[in-house]
């Protein structure tokens, strides 16, 4: 029987002489782990120490990196976008603009380019070239590195616009910093193209500004990928684009945000600025709080404090990632600002929640407060900003073409962009051109749009300027690039030549030179003293007689008006004999002093010295909303929209089917753009009633610089002709239209438009049609026939827009009708405009002198943008630009006779303008004409108003 205390104490003794030693050990050990454990994070013993640790100290460390390129970016043998199979470029004997030492290094020399980098600048030696190198023989043109566009909206908003591809922003909510522009990016925008034919290669791709935060932009090149995506077009793009493959061993890249306030968002969302505002704050406020919880989390990671951290995970948000990335430095913010309000309260959010910002963007004010831009969080803001565009809406009213000048005056960096589609990308550097015309520097005005905005946009790295181990971004241009109308001849994006073979027009080595730009110190400083609406119109000559000395050329209108002859041309040389007399507002005298010496003699008269300058024509600008408005989108200010007998019934108290408005009954004088263009030598707007369907109505012409109507010489011409539209909008068909159009011309309704038709079928006055598609150009010109058929008379035709028109040359000569090209230099924006003569480098010819080499009657309008409203009031003043590039592309088919007829007398014969000999208005430039960027209108000659307006 066993003995239960025996074996008790036996199993007692087992226990001490085995477990007991086992349980004392272990016991050792639990104290030793607590007293010899690895001490990390401050010392402190850790009791759990999570698995992935060494990912999330390295994450909470990678925080405050700010971006940049890695350490041995400058190491890199080849490009990260190079094309394999890409051969090798040498280009000689060029004049190198490096975009360094603040724009000033200028260096002759070669390039060479290799595996999409910048090899060598200066001097190749043949030992150092590639044997298979493409080689470009410059002849001693200036080449500079590619451009870059701040702001623009290409593939968002990609041409031809249509409706199923408008991805230019969100209606869901006024902020939204977690959309992307990357992920509406469409790769079939015509766009690109014609962006890289006026030498940009890179553009910074941003959302809308609708919203206050719009969501993430992205920076791309422009050239076509063998991929074909959207993602193959992107310049270093953020680590992990989708959230999930970032390496924290490499600092970050630059991010980019867009925001925006003002006007944009309350016509959006009905929000004023204070709604804005508060939601600028209310969504810092959320992404700071989840900053902080990143940063205590980050906080007991680092100090090794694990236990507290247990259960815990990264507090990240993917909606929110973004803006706290802002709040980290980590994001350049691109801020849509016009007002000064608007500034200061950003410039207040950005020092409220710390951090910098980017860019202003559009900014029509900032130049007005320097010292509030220089109070941003952080550094002053860069200015992205227009030349010339600008009052279309209240907040963009004060916008100056001095300002960039004014601004770097200030010490503020200066970019111009275009706002693809609102200017046409193609034309950016003509928008730096403009700038250096009002008196930004030269070497400020191409930085404006190359190594400034590289380096706003953190990419001076790579691109903006010509550097070894720099991007192959490259454009050769046909003259000095900020000369008028300077040219590509050929864009290399990341080694590849962009266009094979470019077609170029060899211009003369003059143009090689940049150019004279004149004096605007007075009017820049009035613009300053008067907060941005200077006084604009002239004062009047006191006197009976003023002596234009000086004077190189004398442009007049031939004695039948159908011409401009130069009655003084002294071959580009000014002399001091060469004298022009105005009395009463007539040229009585354009001889050497001896002719007119009766007139020299008189005591009571005013001298000009031209300088060397030109007497022209007045220019004609043609327009739906000249003198009908003074802020397009303010209803207040406009006379507003005609019916449309198409859409809706004509009250019968407005003529019911015979209703024909006038826009002589709607002129509004003294508007700033109608006061500017004067200034800038158009003296009359032929303007037809503001419409955006079929009927137009009767358009006048008016004096720009008149106070009132009822001053003598303001109106030019009650009624020049009949306007109608037909274009692609569906409202209703094309073929309604026509058969309208038909209809009113063989079977005119009684009353006032009955009366005026009937002008139009006895070939009176003209019929102005608005049209863009050849087909609808066709169609318009068998309808012609079909009438005059009908009545045994011709009647006058214009086709304005007229897009296509090159396609029908002949057959529009053959009929006699004429074209009024807008825009003159043409971009696919619409459906029924795609089919285009784009001019070099695309083309071998511009559209204006195909048509004209074919004996069509040519004129053109000022340069449009993508919103109607828009396209003549502000753009009318640069009508002599317009006209410098049309001759500037086609030297052989123009003279500057024959382009100042394009912007006047060509526009009075194709719209009806009746001008006798004599009576037309004169320009007084100094320094060069109507056609340069040398020439500043100093006088406006008036044989009608029997005076001379001086500015």
């Amino acid at each position: 029987m066993l003995d239960p205390g025996k074996s008790f104490r036996a199993s007692t003794g087992r226990f001490r002489r085995i477990f007991l030693p086992i349980l004392l050990a272990l016991g050792v050990l639990t104290l030793l782990s607590q007293h010899l454990s690895v001490f990390i994070y401050n010392e402190r013993p850790v009791s759990h120490i999570p698995l992935h640790a060494a990912e999330i100290v390295q994450k909470c460390r990678a925080l405050e990196v700010k971006p940049g390129p890695p350490e041995a970016f400058y190491e890199r043998s080849q490009s990260d976008r190079f094309q394999p199979g890409t051969r090798p470029v040498v280009i000689r004997n060029a004049t190198l603009w490096t975009g360094r030492w603040k724009g000033f290094e200028v260096i002759k020399g070669d390039l060479l380019l290799g595996e999409g980098l910048i090899k060598s600048v200066g001097r190749v030696a043949p030992q150092d070239a590639y044997e298979d190198a493409v080689v470009i023989d410059a002849h001693g043109s200036w080449v500079t590195p590619g451009l870059v566009d701040a702001h623009a909206h290409l593939g968002v908003l990609p041409s031809p616009l249509l409706a199923g591809a408008n991805d230019g922003g969100s209606t869901h909510g006024t902020v939204q910093p977690w959309l992307r522009s990357l992920d509406g990016l469409n790769t079939h925008d015509d766009g690109y193209l014609h962006s890289m034919a006026g030498g940009v290669t890179t553009t910074l791709i941003l959302p809308g500004s609708g919203n206050a935060i719009g969501g993430q932009a992205f920076v791309i090149k422009l050239r076509p990928t063998d991929e074909r995506s959207p993602t193959s077009m992107l310049v270093e793009p953020p680590f992990g684009l989708n959230g999930s493959e970032v390496d924290t061993t490499l600092p970050p890249r630059w991010r980019h945000m867009k925001q925006a306030c003002g006007e944009n968002p309350a016509r959006a969302y009905g929000d004023t600025r204070m709604d804005t505002t508060w939601a600028f704050r209310r969504a810092y406020d959320t992404a700071r709080k989840v900053k902080l919880a990143q940063d205590e989390f980050c906080e007991k990671a680092l100090s090794g404090e694990w236990e507290a951290l247990a259960g815990r995970t990264f507090p990240d948000s993917l909606q929110w990632e973004a803006l706290v990335d802002v709040l980290r430095g980590r994001v350049k913010v691109h801020t849509h600002c016009y007002e000064e309000l608007d500034l200061d309260n950003f410039v207040r959010l950005s020092n409220e929640f710390q951090f910098p910002v980017a860019a202003f963007h559009h900014a029509a004010e900032a130049y007005l407060v320097p010292d509030v831009l220089k109070r941003a969080y952080g550094h002053p803001p860069a200015i992205a900003t227009f030349a010339t565009f600008g009052r279309a809406k209240r907040e963009f009213y004060r916008q100056s073409e001095f300002a960039p000048r004014i601004l770097a005056d200030n010490d503020i960096d200066i970019i111009m962009k275009s706002d693809h589609p609102a200017l046409f990308s193609r034309f950016l550097m003509h928008e730096a051109a403009q700038a250096n015309y009002y008196g930004l520097a030269d070497n400020l005005a191409l930085a404006s749009v190359i190594s400034t905005p590289a380096t706003v946009l953190g990419l001076a790295h790579r691109i903006g300027f010509l550097k070894e181990g720099y991007d192959a971004d490259v454009v050769v241009w046909d003259s000095h690039p900020l000369s008028l109308g300077a040219t590509p001849t050929q864009v290399i994006v990341d080694g590849i030549l962009q266009f094979d073979p470019p077609h170029a027009v060899v211009k003369p080595a003059s143009h090689q030179l940049p150019p004279e730009t004149p004096d605007f110190d007075r009017e820049a400083s009035d613009v300053i003293k008067h907060e941005g609406l200077p006084p604009l119109f002239p004062v009047e000559s006191k006197t009976d007689v003023v002596i234009f000395t000086n004077v190189t050329n004398v442009w007049v209108r031939d004695a039948y008006g159908a011409g401009i002859v130069n009655l003084h041309d002294t071959q580009g040389q000014a002399s001091d004999g060469s004298v022009v007399v105005v009395e009463h507002g007539k040229m009585v005298c354009s001889e050497a002093p001896s002719a007119c010496a009766s007139y020299l003699a008189l005591v009571d008269t005013v001298t000009i010295d031209l300088r060397g300058g030109s007497i022209q024509p007045g220019l004609v600008g043609i327009s739906s909303t000249l003198g009908l408005q003074e802020i397009p989108l303010e209803p207040s200010t406009r006379d507003g929209f005609v019916f449309d007998p198409l859409l809706t019934g004509v009250p019968s108290i407005a003529g019911g089917d015979g209703y024909l408005p006038r826009a002589l009954d709607g002129l509004q004088f003294g508007t700033r753009d109608a006061l500017q263009a004067y200034r800038s030598g158009v003296t009359v707007s032929v303007t037809a009633p503001t419409h955006l369907s079929f009927l137009g109505g009767l358009s006048t012409a008016f004096s720009l610089g008149s106070v009132h109507k009822l001053e003598k010489g303001a109106v030019v011409q009650s009624v020049t002709a009949v306007h109608v539209s037909i274009l692609q909008d569906g409202q209703p068909s094309v073929s309604t239209k026509i058969a309208a159009l038909r209809r009113l011309l063989l079977d005119p309704p009684s009353g006032e438009s009955g009366r005026w038709l009937g002008k139009v079928t006895e070939g009176a006055i003209p019929l102005v049609v608005d049209a863009h598609s050849a087909d609808i150009i066709a169609t318009l010109i068998v309808l012609k026939k079909e009438v005059e058929v009908t009545t045994g008379t011709p009647i006058q035709m214009t086709i304005v827009g007229a897009s296509e028109a090159h396609l029908l040359a002949k057959e529009l000569r053959e009929a006699d009708v004429g074209i009024v090209l807008m825009t003159p230099r043409p971009y696919p924006l619409t459906w029924d405009s795609r089919r285009l003569m784009a001019g070099p480098p695309l083309t071998h010819d511009s559209a204006i002198a195909h048509l004209i080499a074919h004996n069509v009657t040519v004129a053109i309008g000022p340069q449009g943008t993508v919103v109607p409203l828009e396209v003549s009031a502000w753009a009318v003043r640069n009508m002599r630009f317009d006209a410098a590039w049309a001759l500037g592309e086609a030297p052989n088919v123009l003279t500057k006779a024959s382009a100042i007829a394009l912007v006047s007398s060509n526009v009075e014969k194709l719209l009806g303008v009746h001008v006798g000999p004599g009576e037309g208005d004169l320009v007084a430039t100094s320094g060069g004409d109507l056609l340069s960027f040398e020439g500043k209108v100093v006088a406006i000659i008036s044989p009608r108003m029997e005076k001379v307006d001086m500015f």
